[in-house]
């Protein structure tokens, strides 16, 4: 059997010392060297074959380069650019990522948690917490750095990055009544997730803005942020008030679930009924007939969260904001009506 190649091989194949080959094959350190340095020696590893010992590297440095990134729901199709922008920052970095899916629920969430540590993951992004999320608290409380991305946990020092909620409910609200809807339904996600809640209170506090009484709002519950409870719901909005014109949901996959339950019940959108999503998850565009959303900036929203995580593992902690409010955009296509109205 062949032996490896070591920096050894490498440094007498281009004539620098090993410590510049150590520097170059490190992602973190290659600045300090310039660019023909660093590619006449990754050239002549290819050439060679030269593999980094991992488990050497690790026991060495004290980090595993890897880091866990827990979703909630593998399905969902919001996650794969929010792990691309992620991976976008870690792997350049040399850092490898370890995806887990919780599923929604807690006991899996705690036993996933757990897994990773036990992996020496150097930190987590986690996409996946509750408003209030023990088990994440715990990992971070012991050290481990933790970013929480699109929702948040309540009372803890966790630094997450979210969405502006309520700067878009506000541009979804304003979009419907500009089109003459003054019968607007909201269409809720769960209330222990830090978005269902935002986004509930969001449309609370523009809708008073207008002049409406809390009394006199429409809002149904969903358990989970999944098509089936947006049929669900939408049966129940129409059954309290058929007169709605508008269902101005919390998430994408909450307005399709809608959307299907009004189609199939003579109710289609948007000529019976207007419906608007948030997120504007990836192939909206090609579900007729196109829904009108609130955008979230799914990659640089990964991609801020790992740089965050990053400052966190180099012992940066001081360094990181605890909230970060990503901007939002309203995408208009045709699922809103415009009405006519007396005011």
């Amino acid at each position: 059997m062949s032996r490896r190649p070591t920096l050894k091989d490498i440094a007498r194949e281009t004539g620098v010392h090993v410590s510049t080959v150590s520097r170059a094959l490190d992602p973190q350190k290659r600045s300090s060297l310039t660019e023909e340095i660093v590619v006449k020696i990754r050239q002549a590893a290819d050439r060679l074959g030269y593999r980094p010992n991992r488990i050497a590297f690790s026991l060495r440095k004290q980090k595993s380069m890897t880091v866990g990134v827990m979703i909630p729901d593998i399905t969902n199709m919001i996650f794969p650019p929010i792990v691309r922008g992620i991976e976008s920052v870690m792997e350049p970095l040399g850092y490898a990522s370890i995806i887990v899916n919780t599923d929604g629920d807690s006991d899996r969430e705690r036993r996933l948690t757990e897994t990773l540590q036990e992996r020496g993951v150097d930190g987590i992004i986690h996409t996946a917490v509750l408003r209030s999320d023990p088990n994440i608290v715990e990992a971070a409380r012991q050290g481990l750095p933790v970013v929480t991305l699109n929702r948040k946990v309540e009372e803890a020092e966790i630094p997450y990055v979210i969405n502006d909620e309520e700067a878009g409910i506000r541009m979804i609200f304003d979009h419907l009544h500009d089109h003459g809807h003054r019968r607007i339904a909201h269409l809720a996600g769960p209330r222990d997730l830090s978005t269902g809640l935002l986004r509930r209170e969001a449309f609370c506090s523009v809708a008073r803005d207008y002049g409406l009484s809390a009394d006199a709002l429409v809002i149904e519950e969903a358990c989970r942020f999944e098509e089936e409870e947006g049929r669900r719901c939408a049966k129940e909005i129409l059954s309290r008030s058929p007169e709605t014109t508008a269902i101005l949901c919390a998430n994408d996959r909450l307005a399709l679930g809608a959307m299907d339950y009004c189609a199939r019940n003579g109710h289609p959108c948007p000529d019976k009924i207007s419906i608007t999503g948030f997120n504007d998850m990836p192939f909206l565009d090609l579900i007729p007939p196109g829904l009108t959303t609130v955008r979230i900036e799914q990659f640089d929203a990964g991609a801020t969260a790992a740089r965050l995580l990053v400052q966190m593992i180099d012992g940066c902690d001081g360094k990181v904001p605890r909230e970060t409010v990503l901007p939002v955009s309203l995408k208009c296509r045709n699922s809103v009506l415009r009405i006519e109205t007396d005011h």
